[in-house]
């Protein structure tokens, strides 16, 4: 398989703060895939994600975004990436339309094209009739449909969210996962974290599960369903990995690492 075969891949990745949060992590996105990242609380999901979109920098280990070295093109590897996190961050004083041509400005798109793509995405994400509205006093639901469309203004290949759901209403998040899943179906790779583990299973076609930093299981929900050895939901065989990987982990050898 060549190297753009895959939309991401990172090998022998470390990362530390004030204790090792990313260890050795190893991880190939097939492009055009639907990729979901699972794990606890601390275990190093957001880092590795902040990581790959380039706001943080490792400490060892090589990442590629469709081929492209992101140490050694790091602007040419975020020209394809899209970054949404779990907290929107949208200009107050700005209406969606003009955050949209705002953010196409920084990407140097063509004004036409850009106020063109705009209306497209505003329409897309049910934005229409707000579209000349401010932003701040939009809902966090409102707002996570603004960034969203902020990050695939420039028409990324590679869509990374951390917890895009959360705090959104049933009818947000499901215009959001209507945008994630149509853009997969063009090509696009998505990678996304959730605790809303349903989500995973019905939407992701391969899931990684994070732990201490470590990738330590990966498949589709049926290889993860063999390797637990019984019908279960993901919910179940996630809860199942992580205790497994927990008894597994030496504490001494942990504390000192």
């Amino acid at each position: 398989m060549s190297d753009t075969a895959y939309a991401l891949e990172i090998a022998g990745l470390d990362k530390n703060f004030d204790r090792p949060v990313v260890r050795d992590l190893h991880l190939r996105v097939k492009a055009g895939e639907f990729y979901a990242l699972l794990g606890p609380n601390g275990a190093g999901k957001t880092t590795i994600l902040r990581i790959v979109a380039g706001l943080l920098q490792p400490e060892a280990g090589s990442i590629a975004v469709y081929g492209i070295d992101t140490r050694e093109d790091p602007l040419r590897a975020k020209s394809i990436i899209a970054w949404v996190s779990d907290e929107p961050m949208v200009y107050d004083r700005l209406t969606p339309f003009e955050y949209l041509e705002f953010v196409a400005g920084l990407w140097q798109i063509e004004p036409r094209h850009a106020q063109a793509h705009a209306t497209e995405l505003i329409d897309w994400l049910g934005l229409g009739p707000h579209a000349h509205e401010r932003c701040g006093g939009f809902s966090k639901g409102m707002l996570q449909k603004v960034a969203l469309a902020g990050a695939l203004v420039h028409d990324p290949k590679l869509i990374i969210l951390d917890e895009p759901l959360t705090g959104l209403d049933a009818g947000s998040a499901r215009q959001v996962k209507q945008v994630l899943l149509e853009k997969v179906r063009t090509g696009v790779t998505v990678i996304m974290t959730t605790h809303i583990l349903e989500v995973a299973e019905r939407m992701a076609e391969r899931i990684g599960v994070i732990n201490h930093g470590r990738l330590i299981a990966e498949g589709t929900l049926g290889e993860l369903r063999a390797r637990i050895g019984h019908e279960s939901t993901l919910e179940e065989i996630f809860l199942d990995l992580v205790a497994q990987n927990e008894m597994d982990v030496d504490p001494a050898v942990d504390a000192a690492a």
